[in-house]
């Protein structure tokens, strides 16, 4: 009898523990080799379709609003268009989606981290948005004068440096590299905080020895530099790389080559943050299923503009570290083999399991009621 109510009880405890794996509304979204965090508990996500679909993006001179422009329009469909906006940028649209103001929004991927952890320049973590996919990469470079002998980032010791304008994205991708290099830009190097431009022409006066940029390549302020000064591509090391990688998921590595610049002649190592689509939490998810699939399947779209020719759905959501995917692009990205199935699924097979144990449990039941 003691030996049957261990059965009945081991059984009952085995029913329990499948149950409470099929309600574990989290999950886990990989690319091959790489893991991104999947959306926590607390986020919620809606079932709005707009006919138009608002889209933050930056200044009119950049390229996110030209790329955005471009693929939206070879996106558009009969039932639902876009409105290109511009806006201050990555933290602008971010806020303005949560604000309401945007429905989609491209942003550069560590933004939309630090947004959605309430680091960096966000006060509080904000949740009401998701992302669709990484387009391209922004990549951070450090260019150096030829003179200044600098080979290395821990060359930069006691070297004057432009680390990007104060509590700007780039200053923190610069600041981010060298710690990881482990200098300290307060005390190891001359830190300078300037623009794109005024950095390239601090480089040709020799008022510095080096700069972090961190744009699409190539960079304009940097080819016009090329021209007039003998300058140098820094490669990080595949030290500092592979921390930054682990300590940051949302930088990716990058090879600069020749393609980059006319200066580079061998390969240089080095990491790039992503441009990204994110939309609002409240848009349903068969429109965002059918934006994220219209963006990889739409001829149109890989001629739209030159960085298209930069979009790579293999790689898609390598960069997008602790935000979430949108649940219609989780379900494109699904069909494609290019992450792994969702939590539904995964409950789905626990639902089979637990229904399995229950029906081996009621027939132990049965068996040592007429047993007894």
């Amino acid at each position: 009898m003691k030996k049957i109510i261990a059965i009945l009880l081991a059984l009952t405890f085995c029913v329990a523990c499948f149950a409470a794996c099929g309600d574990n509304t989290e999950s886990t979204t990989a690319a091959p080799g790489e893991e991104t965090t999947a959306a926590p508990v607390d986020v919620v996500y809606g079932d709005k379709t707009f006919d138009t679909i608002k889209v933050g993006i930056g200044g009119t001179t950049g390229t996110y609003y030209a790329f955005a422009g471009a693929s939206t329009q070879a996106i558009t469909t009969g039932t639902y268009g876009f409105e290109v906006v511009s806006t201050g940028g990555s933290q602008a649209n971010i806020e303005g989606i949560d604000d309401g103001d945007y429905h989609m929004a491209t942003v550069q991927n560590d933004v939309m981290n630090y947004a959605y952890n309430g680091t960096n320049g966000f006060a509080a973590p904000i949740k009401s948005f998701s992302a669709i996919a990484c387009i391209y990469p922004e990549v951070c470079q450090l260019i150096a004068t030829e003179a200044s002998g600098i080979k290395t980032v821990a060359d930069l010791r006691g070297k004057n440096v432009a680390i990007g304008d104060a509590g700007s994205g780039v200053f923190y991708n610069a600041t981010q590299i060298l710690a990881a290099a482990g200098i300290d830009y307060e005390k190891d190097i001359k830190a300078t905080f300037a623009s794109f431009g005024d950095s390239a022409t601090a480089l040709k006066d020799g008022a510095i020895d080096a700069a972090f940029i961190t744009a699409g390549t190539p960079t304009t302020a940097i080819t016009e530099l090329a021209t007039a000064t003998n300058v140098v591509a820094v490669d990080l090391g595949e030290d500092v790389i592979a921390k930054l990688m682990n300590d940051f998921p949302f930088y990716t590595k990058y090879e600069m080559t020749s393609a980059d610049y006319g200066f580079i002649t061998e390969p240089v190592n080095t990491v790039a943050i992503m441009a990204t689509y994110v939309v609002t939490n409240e848009m349903s998810e068969d429109q965002v299923y059918e934006i994220t699939k219209n963006l990889w399947e739409v001829e149109d779209v890989a001629t739209c503009h030159a960085k298209a020719a930069q979009m790579d759905i293999n790689t898609t959501v390598n960069g997008i570290g602790d935000v979430p995917l949108h649940p219609g692009a989780l379900k494109y990205y699904v069909e494609k083999g290019i992450v792994e199935a969702d939590v539904e699924e995964t409950t789905e097979a626990a639902d089979e399991t637990t229904e399995a144990v229950e029906d081996t449990t009621a027939e132990a039941i049965e068996d040592t009621t007429a047993a007894a």
